[in-house]
């Protein structure tokens, strides 16, 4: 992942989230409209804040409707509150 010059500030914790899956396990190709919304991610930076446990490059599972989805040099990126982020995937 290329280095990206954006710093969460505070409690923030900025996510790459991560593609969804376009065919079904039975093989069938959904189309955009159908996909639901990601859920999960890969952390890219997070706040200064000294209570944030997580570090980039952690994958994460956070809360479906949260943050400030905004897309820079062509990548979709999530802002969110690290509150927001339910787990961290293994």
């Amino acid at each position: 992942m290329a280095k990206v010059n954006i710093q969460p500030l505070g409690t923030r914790v900025l996510i790459k989230p991560l593609e969804q899956e376009s065919k079904t396990s039975s093989g069938l190709y959904l189309p955009e409209s159908a996909k639901e919304k990601p859920q999960t991610g890969e952390v890219v930076a997070v706040g200064e804040d000294e209570s944030i446990v997580l570090k980039p490059k952690d994958k994460v599972l956070f809360a479906k409707y949260s943050g400030t989805e905004f897309k820079y040099d062509g990548v979709d990126y999530l802002l969110l509150e690290s509150n927001d982020v339910l787990a961290r995937l293994g």
